[in-house]
């Protein structure tokens, strides 16, 4: 299999610019895009043209303690533009949010990066916290995160947000002994799964939940784990090495159905087949920070970097982020994703195809190289 055949022609289509720090893209049930701009303190929201009101010709304004809509704060002379589509102000403050994800019942969980803490985002617009310590020690600074189909909370816990860098300024004491992996129980009881991690950052689970990839930026590689019947991890593994002479390192990452992993990298997003063969690299103007799947379909790859927001389109559908909620308003658009059992089958004939095991390095550059 070639690149080519994952990715529809052209190159990614720039849909907004002008943020500090760009992270985070989850799409939402109601047919629109957030994402964190980490130093702003604030998450935007994307919505396409077909989303906002006609009678105005402007996007819809609502108010209240959810921050959805409205526009920048007073004082705030900095207003990123859109250059398809719309982009507004979601919320602020957000305790410098980074990674984002949506649970069964379409609530916000973000990482917030400045506060230390992973928090989930109410119906009524109020703010949960799910997990702000371990042990009784604060957390470094939660980066990114994922949310199972049982509803438990997978979170990585590098320290960006407490040591001076691109998106914070910000030096405090780290309490915790090792950079981890955490688990949130659906009793809100943390649980360290993995410490011996340099820094992690983005991960996702294949399809079927059976593996869970992690990436480790420092060490420029994607790690598989076996997840157990009890959401535990075992059977670690390099499932990937991303060594590149440019800058950049494993960042965020998703899955689509047919479990090809999309990495946020240097010069672009890397595709790799389920076997950890990479396929080539879709090049970004600007370094890529982390990826979603959006529209109805899941068929556009949404892609954070730095100052910008960019989407290609794919021809295989991205996993659904949230199993059992509607991608988008109206029937039809409802993600079912089966028992595990049959997601497991699934995917195991999907794996089949591939016929080779080996861990390769992807250092092309080409778009549709491989």
């Amino acid at each position: 299999m070639r690149l080519a055949t994952l990715v529809e022609p052209g190159d990614p289509e720039r849909l907004a610019t002008g943020f500090r720090f760009t992270e985070g893209p989850v799409w939402m049930p109601d047919g629109y895009l957030l994402f964190s701009d980490i130093p702003a303190d604030r998450i935007y929201r994307w919505r396409p043209d077909a989303d906002h009101d006609a009678r105005s010709g402007r996007p819809e304004q609502s108010s209240g303690s959810s921050g959805s809509g409205g526009s920048s704060a007073p004082g705030r002379s900095d207003r990123p533009a859109a250059t398809a589509g719309h982009v507004e102000l979601w919320r602020e403050p957000t305790g410098n949010a980074n990674g984002l994800a949506t649970d069964g019942q379409s609530r916000v969980v973000a990482c917030e990066q400045g506060k230390r803490r992973v928090s989930r985002i109410e119906a009524d617009g109020t703010r949960a916290v799910l997990a702000d310590r371990y042990q009784g020690k604060r957390l470094n600074s939660p980066n990114d995160v994922v949310v199972k189909s049982d509803g438990s909370v997978y979170f990585t816990d590098p320290p960006y947000g407490i040591t001076p860098g691109e998106s914070s300024s910000v030096r405090a004491e780290q309490e915790q002994p090792c950079n981890g992996l955490y688990r949130i129980r659906t009793d809100r009881t943390v649980e360290l799964l993995v410490d011996d991690f340099d820094r992690p950052n983005g991960l996702a689970f294949s399809p079927d939940e059976s593996l869970l990839y992690v990436g480790d930026s420092p060490r420029r590689h994607v790690r598989a784990f076996a997840v157990d019947a009890g959401g535990g991890l075992t059977d670690s593994r390099i499932f990937a090495a991303m060594d590149h002479p440019q800058p950049g390192a494993p960042d965020g990452m998703k899955v689509d159905v047919e479990g090809h992993l999309y990495v946020a990298g240097a010069t672009g997003v890397w595709v790799f087949e389920p076997t950890g063969t990479c396929l080539g690299v879709i090049v970004t103007p600007e370094r890529p920070t982390n990826c979603a799947w959006g529209d109805a379909d899941r068929r556009s790859l949404y892609i954070t970097a730095r100052p910008s927001l960019y989407r290609i389109r794919v021809s295989v559908p991205g996993a659904p982020v949230a199993p059992g909620v509607p991608l988008s308003p109206g029937a039809g658009n409802r993600v079912t994703w089966g028992t595990r059992q049959q997601r497991r089958d699934q995917w195991t004939r999907t794996r089949s195809r591939y016929a080779t095991d080996s861990e390769t390095s992807c250092r092309s550059t080409s778009r549709c190289s491989g």
